[in-house]
């Protein structure tokens, strides 16, 4: 069973696949998962088995903390490629989310001006006109987009509450290209049933909906962490690097990650 709970507020600093020297945010508990995904493949694990115990981090406590950690690094020479709000769970289901973007563009701008900041965020609550607002002030506006397909979200992703695909594509597109869609796709099984969306019939429809988004980037990865489901396996490098070369044709420039 998988169970990576990160440090809250500040984790870090880490090195990430996608974005370099990663100095983590963590808006949630530090003794569990919040997210309004459900996801087989993450490494946070699953929802059920980790219910903190602990509030949300503070908008204050989040403010003091990283300025703290900016502070300690400067004096080591040691500063941050990005700063990335992620952690246990969904990071805009905090309710001061969109202050708390304030706060950090501040102390960016204080100690670390080149640093990017960067938001992983499974695109649920943008519907919200603040997150939305906020969403548009950050550097890297990661949003997912496993596919389109709504069985395979429903039995991969595992949104609580309704998740319209089609919805959030139109949402995305609101970010007029203000945005970096991240795609996790993967091989293997879970509970009996192919989670392999690498394949023409999930690729070909979630390329169209990624060219309609007109995303300044896509991010397409694959398992690289434990995952609380058995039974699932990496995308092979060819797989994805044919995926890659096809958003690449469209236009879109596109990475992978293996």
């Amino acid at each position: 069973m998988s169970t990576v709970i990160y440090p809250s507020p500040i984790f870090g600093p880490v090195h990430s696949r996608r974005l370099g020297i990663s100095l983590g945010i963590n808006l949630l508990p530090a003794d569990g998962k919040v997210c309004s995904f459900n996801c087989v493949y993450c490494e946070c694990g699953f929802n059920e088995d980790h219910r903190p115990t602990l509030p949300f981090p503070t908008r204050e406590e989040v403010a003091s903390k990283l300025e703290q950690k900016l502070q300690a690094m400067v004096t080591e020479g040691q500063l941050p490629d990005v700063l990335t709000f992620a952690g246990n769970g969904e990071p805009t289901c905090h309710p001061h989310f969109a202050e708390i973007i304030n706060d950090t563009i501040r102390l960016r701008d204080q100690y670390c001006p080149q640093a990017k900041v960067s938001v992983l965020s499974n695109s649920t609550m943008i519907h919200r006109q603040q997150v939305h607002d906020a969403l548009m002030r950050v550097d890297n506006n990661i949003l997912k987009l496993d596919t389109i397909d709504p069985l395979y979200i429903n039995k991969v992703d595992r949104p609580n509450g309704t998740y319209d695909v089609n919805l959030m594509t139109e949402r995305m597109k609101a970010f007029n290209g203000h945005i970096i869609i991240q795609t996790m796709f993967m091989q293997g099984e879970y509970n009996g049933e192919s989670v392999d969306n690498t394949g023409e019939e999930y690729v070909a429809p979630w390329l169209e909906a990624v060219k309609e988004i007109k995303p300044q980037l896509v991010m397409i990865y694959t398992i690289d962490r434990e995952t609380p489901a058995h039974h699932l396996q990496k995308a092979s490098r060819e797989q994805l690097d044919v995926i890659r070369d096809r958003v690449i044709a469209a236009g879109i420039p596109c990475t992978a990650s293996y």
